[in-house]
């Protein structure tokens, strides 16, 4: 962990549609001139290493390649912070590429093999992101727990109404079957099964879905101090949001369990 490494695969024009990236490297010698730039880049400007996928080849997954680059490389630059809803903790930014000049030996595999390992990240990604809306889901619902054994109404205590203890109750349900879901899922990445990549998209998109609409729901359980800053689940809000979109949105996550089931 001496070394911080960015995941560079999204640009302005290729999001969800990854293998139509724009990134261009060109070979000259015993080195790759690269011109193009990557957005939304989790530690950009930040980061030592920029794990970066570009085209040296044809159109489509098989041109792609892989490239790891040092943070001095002449001709990379960084865009200026995001001002995001969420994850503000968390730089996030473009990543340029104006002539840059990086060495042949820093490919990573062999030209051509760049998608296969973006997509390999990818499951591992997706297993990360959904543990991210486990563990933020579950400080929420404790947060809901402990406000309804103190907050009275109607000279009550909001544990005692039964309408609320099944709302609870259904919170607590969906999270475990999500939790469950998650390990299942990070067992078959880490075994490397024939199903990995379809499991890790049923978990990231039922435990980021289940993950938003539970601390969605413990900040209701709250009222109007839900909404505030003195408490924590506005912000739990606002950070498990992003987890939808993350490591590809779920709406993908659904084609790539519908084809992998069709095959």
């Amino acid at each position: 962990m001496e070394k911080i490494a960015s995941y560079c695969l999204t640009e302005p024009g290729s999001g969800s549609d990854a293998a139509a990236l724009r990134t261009k490297a060109d070979r000259d010698g015993e080195f790759y001139i690269l011109n193009g730039s990557k957005a939304f880049i989790s530690g950009a400007g930040v980061s030592d290493i920029y794990l970066t996928m570009v085209r040296t080849g044809e159109e489509g997954p098989a041109g792609i390649s892989c490239l790891a680059i040092e943070k001095d490389t002449p001709g990379l630059s960084f865009g200026k912070p995001e001002e995001k809803l969420g994850w503000r903790s968390q730089p996030t930014g473009a990543v340029i590429f104006e002539n840059a000049r990086v060495p042949v030996e820093n490919l990573v595999g062999a030209e051509g093999q760049g998608f296969k390992i973006a997509m390999a990240g990818l499951d591992g990604g997706r297993i990360n992101i959904a543990s991210c809306s486990l563990g933020t889901a579950q400080s929420a619902l404790d947060h809901a727990l402990e406000y309804m054994r103190q907050r009275k109404q109607f000279g009550r205590k909001l544990q005692e109404f039964q309408a609320l203890q099944f709302k609870i109750a259904d919170m607590a349900t969906e999270l475990e079957a999500a939790r469950l879901m998650v390990r299942q899922a990070a067992a078959k990445v880490e075994a490397k099964t024939p199903d990995a990549s379809r499991w890790s998209a049923m978990a990231k998109r039922f435990a980021t879905d289940v993950g938003f609409d539970v601390v969605n729901q413990a900040l209701q359980l709250h009222g109007g101090y839900g909404y505030l800053r003195d408490f924590p689940l506005e912000r739990n809000l606002r950070d498990v949001r992003v987890h939808q979109i993350l490591e590809g949105t779920n709406e993908i996550m659904r084609i790539i369990i519908a084809r992998d089931l069709f095959d």
